[in-house]
């Protein structure tokens, strides 16, 4: 990503966007912070805030006509936020003169002619600017038509005091100076003055109309007659001189209405304690969409256009520490943001680019996807792989793709669809075991990704170009946007028009919340034909918050759980506390995902196809040995049962037999430490005698690194196989050396 695409993703994020009262205020005052100062109770700092942009603040926080509150977006929920009564209230409360920062001195002088509000606030912002400025008025004193105000809303002590403040920065003041201000007006050119400031005629000879429109223009025109001055344009950069429009998106979806809080003293105004009140009606204005929405996004703290400036500074390092991998590897890459954001700002794009860059340039850590990848090789190495046509047919019209994930979280479903599908469609229907390929287009491995794509369309060319029936969501994803050529459906698809209704009337629980995958986000025939599924078989669906095209991510996708298991872990979990319902999943991994967090989960196959289990919803997801094992042995029993082969054969390390208790081998799952590196382990270290003995325990302890990865196993031998006490492993060379 260079600079012009950073920027381009930067500016699509919108949560940096001012407030709609901000954004409507003719000055811009902070609103947003200086409401939030007095919620909680900090009137100087909330003074400041006012001081910071606002001329005058004593004055014009007295007399703002408010423009800004016919844009509160608290009107859509109740009255809007009364801000000029807040105003009114903190100024009256502190008494706080602004600290002024100045430009360099410069030499030239600039002679306003008026003493109203407009001409002052001009002379305010141009004696900052470091100019010498001299004020001609027509009255003995600074104010004009404010001096017309009630006492009671503007004290003439204050109109004095703030005015005072540009005397003592240096303006010289000429009262009563009627005959001046003819003479400059007629004489414009007058080489006594570098610029000339005079209002529109009786324009500041009346009670102000709108007081903050008046230092508006009195800002504007000290902006004109600087870049007069300095020769630069007149015009550039002003875009948003004045009121404008907000990008900002706010909903106020559950945000209860709620009326103005009401004044004891009208004519006084707010007290502090009723101020307080009325700024906590305050929304405080924001976007944050995605980052509600989506825990990836919460859990650092931040929000997109933060994240993509993060993830381009970390891509753009060449040396040193790379903080933003965590970043870019957690995402799901699972499209939610995109979808929620009014500006279509999409995070997995700039996860996914940012990986593809750091995989290209050789900074991608290993350690991030290494063990996904090597579960996709198994899927698609002898052990699982497999693509045939239906028994007794020469041709397929039909081929079955249960997908990887599926065949190993119930192996005993894929069979029971195959056949299924064999006797409901015509023909015949050939099946096809291995991995889409989603893995390597998630950790952006394209060189594999594409490997996979093209022995998958290999094979699928050489059984006469069938239809694929796709169980798994995911799997369909990435046909329909990398191999658009071959003609896909959805098993749920095929399911709803074949299935035989009604099922058993034993229905524990007639009321499941329906969990969709993220993969199927922008597939609403699929979601629906699962919704058709479930009613027909006598379920009532409660939708889940964040479903259909806003679903979340399991915490599967994009290798999160590989490269963050913690996060994969939070992820799930409030998943799985947005209802107290069973859940119903029909993406196998978001159905383990959702078990893995202690979350009654079914299956949608659960439920068409039952087994004699009692209760399919509280089953343990299988580890990731037992994963490998069931794909394995998938293919082993349906090509005994179907085609007549055996196809077993065993590895060398298998037959070491492993006695490993329950919490180990959840220890070993969570360090993603497989049952068959351990047996490669065990097995070099009996046949080579590379082993540690401790006397104490009676223990051996053996290392051994069959991949990138060194595998450590502290063990026993006895008469019923080999015992595992623990195991671990990491990524460090341990090299022998001088000292």
């Amino acid at each position: 990503m260079d600079q012009k695409e950073l920027r381009e993703t930067e500016d699509k994020c919108i949560q940096e966007q001012p407030a709609y009262c901000v954004a409507a205020c003719p000055i811009h005052l902070d609103v947003r912070t200086f409401i939030q100062q007095i919620r909680q109770g900090k009137w100087e700092d909330a003074r400041k805030t006012l001081n910071k942009t606002m001329p005058f603040a004593g004055i014009l926080g007295r007399i703002c006509d408010h423009p800004c509150e016919n844009h509160c977006k608290r009107r859509e929920a109740g009255d809007p936020v009364a801000i000029s009564a807040l105003e009114r209230c903190c100024v009256q409360k502190v008494s706080l003169l602004p600290k002024i920062s100045f430009l360099p001195s410069k030499t030239q002088k600039i002679a306003i002619l008026s003493g109203g509000l407009r001409s002052l606030t001009a002379a305010w912002d141009l004696i900052r600017k470091g100019y010498k400025i001299h004020i001609f008025t027509e009255q003995n004193r600074l104010g004009e038509s404010l001096w017309e105000l009630p006492e009671t809303l503007l004290p003439r002590e204050i109109i004095i005091q703030e005015f005072s403040v540009l005397e003592k920065l240096g303006a010289q003041i000429h009262p009563n100076a009627a005959k001046d201000i003819e003479f400059f007006k007629a004489n414009p050119n007058s080489k006594e003055f570098d610029a000339l400031y005079s209002p529109p005629e009786n324009d500041e000879q009346h009670l102000l109309f709108s007081p903050i429109g008046e230092a508006l223009e009195g800002r504007k025109a000290a902006v004109t007659i600087d870049r007069q001055i300095q020769k630069v344009s007149l015009t550039a950069g002003r875009e948003k001189e004045g009121p404008y429009k907000t990008r900002l998106f706010t909903s106020i979806e559950n945000i209860a209405p709620l009326p103005l809080t009401p004044m004891s003293h009208p004519e006084s105004g707010y007290t502090p304690e009723e101020a307080i009140q009325e700024a906590e009606r305050c929304l405080q204005c924001q976007c944050l969409e995605c980052v509600k929405a989506c825990v990836y996004l919460e859990h650092f703290k931040g929000y997109p256009k933060k994240y993509a400036r993060e993830i381009y500074n970390n891509e753009s390092i060449v040396m040193g520490e790379r903080k933003g991998n965590t970043l870019v590897n957690s995402c799901s890459l699972c499209g939610l943001c995109e979808v929620i954001c009014p500006n279509d700002f999409s995070m997995a794009d700039v996860c996914r680019n940012a990986r593809a860059s750091m995989v290209k340039r050789s900074k991608m850590p290993p350690s991030a996807h290494e063990f996904a990848l090597r579960d996709m090789a198994f899927s698609n190495g002898e052990k699982f792989a497999l693509s045939k046509h239906e028994p007794g047919h020469e041709k397929s019209e039909y081929l079955f793709f249960p997908g990887c994930q599926l065949s190993a979280s119930s192996p005993a479903h894929v069979e029971t669809v195959y056949d299924f599908l064999r006797s409901h469609l015509n023909g015949g229907v050939g099946l096809m075991l291995r991995c889409c390929g989603a893995p390597a287009d998630w950790a952006a491995r394209e060189d594999m990704f594409q490997a996979g794509l093209e022995a998958l369309q290999t094979q699928w060319e050489a059984l006469g170009r069938p239809e694929m029936i796709l169980a798994c969501s995911t799997c369909y994803s990435i046909f329909k946007s990398r191999l658009s050529h071959i003609n896909i459906i959805s098993l749920w698809e095929i399911l709803e028009k074949y299935y035989a209704f009604p099922l058993s009337k034993n229905i524990p629980n007639r009321c499941l919340a329906l969990h969709d995958p993220c993969t199927a986000r922008h597939e609403a025939r699929i979601r629906e034909s699962v919704r058709c599924l479930l009613r027909n078989a006598g379920y009532n669906i409660e939708e889940l918050k964040y479903s259909g095209e806003q679903t979340t991510c399991c915490g599967y996708g994009g290798l999160m759980s590989n490269a963050n298991p913690a996060l994969a872990k939070a992820v799930i979990q409030r998943r799985a506390e947005e209802s107290e319902s069973d859940f119903v999943a029909y993406c196998a991994m978001c159905r383990d995902a959702l078990a893995s967090a202690g979350k009654r989960t079914l299956h949608l196959l659960d439920i068409l196809f039952p087994f004699d289990d009692a209760d399919p919803a509280s089953q343990k997801p299988p580890t990731y040995s037992q994963r490998h094992e069931n794909r394995a042995r998938l293919k082993d029993q349906l090509c005994k049962r179907l085609w007549k082969e055996n196809v077993s054969d065993m590895a060398d390390h298998e037959d070491v037999m492993l006695n490993i208790a329950p919490e180990v081998e959840k220890q070993m799952d969570e360090r993603r430490i497989l049952k068959s590196d351990i047996q490669k382990v065990i097995r070099y270290a009996e046949e080579s005698g590379d082993r540690f003995y401790n006397s104490k325990t009676g223990r051996w302890l053996a290392v051994y690194k069959p991949v990138n990865v060194t595998y450590w196993a502290e063990y026993s031998v006895s008469y019923t196989g080999v015992v595992i006490y623990n195991a671990y492993c990491h990524r460090m060379v341990i090299a022998e050396g001088k000292r």
